[in-house]
């Protein structure tokens, strides 16, 4: 027997971290000691107070049956007060935030929710690369607003064409950025507001890494300054500022109207997240491991300074990020972003994304992840130093 796809798998690439994954196990098991600087998984363990949480909500009768579609409203406050305390955004936690498996499902189904045969997907490039697939996924058309190192990778509104944008129904921004670093300007959320104002679309803003900032760097939220007939939300995600990507963790918060219409798609796909876990993040919003979220940021600056100069060892100069543990990495003119992954894995077996994974835009560079134990980082900076040269 032959077994079929449905047509739609046929539009999307293969998930570049899968790939990537599959790569450096493959080496590992031919006995090659490869260092992981590809994917962004924090390495730093959960705070103690949040596992603790997690382990005696998880005995509790209460969380061992189905929960609520839309999350606890006990999470759904938290995430409230949070955005209080940290971003002067007033939320209702009933109407206005909604429980997520993590933000990249919340993500994938706002695309399903909003968008269809016909319309259009602006999408930043480079850029997190799952708000391009699920659009295809979703039938949609995704366009890409380029994000170019000469404008500090903001988006240019003024070059999306009147035609394209009034076939948009949604536009994607994520600051700070994912893969560049780069932060939000001083104007770019009012720009997009008035944009998807002229233009009846929803903004949607990834704000996974808003607590890891460097320098006395804080970020903003994308719902400062809303008016109760915005459609704008926003995607706020436990994984990276507290160490807890397995517990797949997040919350939309933002309008009533966008989120009753991706809890409707959530309702009829999924379920709410576990309850433990959703207590855990209760625990983790609480504001006294504000200083642990702190602490990690210092730990991503060490090693962001020590990569900086093993690469401009290498011959690899690239600017210090203000925010996000990545490093966006120029290359040379005529290295091949592909061509840079393969010498460094091949000559100091240590491995990094290549930037078109996130997009035509990416072309150029290689993305560089500081989620790795101290020593393995600075046997990569070693390895970098003193065996490759561009």
């Amino acid at each position: 027997m032959v077994m079929q796809t449905a047509e739609r798998l046929s539009r999307i690439p293969a998930y570049p971290f899968a790939d990537l994954d599959r790569r450096v196990q493959r080496l590992r098991q031919a006995g090659i000691d490869v260092i992981n600087l590809g994917i962004g998984d924090p390495d730093l363990p959960t705070p103690a107070p949040v596992v603790d949480r997690l382990s005696e909500a998880a005995r509790r009768r209460e969380f061992q049956q189905y929960p609520d579609y839309a999350g606890s409203l006990r999470f759904r406050s938290a995430v409230a007060r949070y955005y209080a305390r940290r971003y002067g955004v007033r939320l209702d936690p009933e109407r206005e935030v909604l429980g997520l498996i993590g933000s990249k499902e919340g993500i994938a189904h706002l695309s399903w929710a909003l968008a269809g045969p016909g319309d259009v997907v602006l999408v930043p490039d480079p850029g997190y690369p799952v708000y391009r697939t699920q659009a295809l996924l979703a039938g949609a058309e995704p366009v890409s607003i380029p994000l170019r190192r000469e404008r500090g990778f903001q988006p240019d509104f003024g070059a999306v064409s009147s035609e394209v944008a009034r076939r948009a129904t949604l536009l994607w921004l994520n600051y700070p950025h994912n893969p560049t670093g780069a932060v939000a300007g001083p104007c770019l959320f009012a720009e997009a507001v008035s944009f998807c104002r002229t233009y009846d679309v929803v903004l949607a803003h990834d704000l996974a890494y808003g607590e890891i900032g460097f320098d006395g760097y804080r970020a903003p939220s994308a719902l400062a300054g809303r008016r109760s007939d915005d459609l704008r939300v926003e995607f706020f995600s436990l994984s990276k500022p507290y160490a807890m990507t397995g517990f797949r963790l997040a919350a939309a918060v933002g309008s009533a109207d966008v989120l009753e219409a991706l809890g409707t798609l959530k309702a009829n796909t999924d379920s709410g997240p576990f309850g433990a876990v959703q207590e855990a993040g209760v625990r983790a919003l609480e504001q006294d491991l504000d200083a642990m979220v702190e602490g990690a940021a210092r730990v991503y600056r060490r090693r962001r300074d020590l990569v900086l100069d093993a690469l401009r060892t290498a011959g690899l100069c690239a600017e210090p990020p203000r925010a996000t543990f990545y490093l966006w990495v120029p290359l040379p003119d005529g290295v091949s972003d592909g061509a840079a992954v393969d010498r460094l894995v091949a000559d100091a077996a240590v491995a990094v994304t290549p930037g078109t994974a996130y997009g035509a835009f990416g072309a150029g560079c290689i993305r560089v992840s500081l989620t790795a134990p101290d020593t393995r980082i600075e046997e990569a900076c070693r390895r970098i130093a003193t065996r490759v040269r561009f």
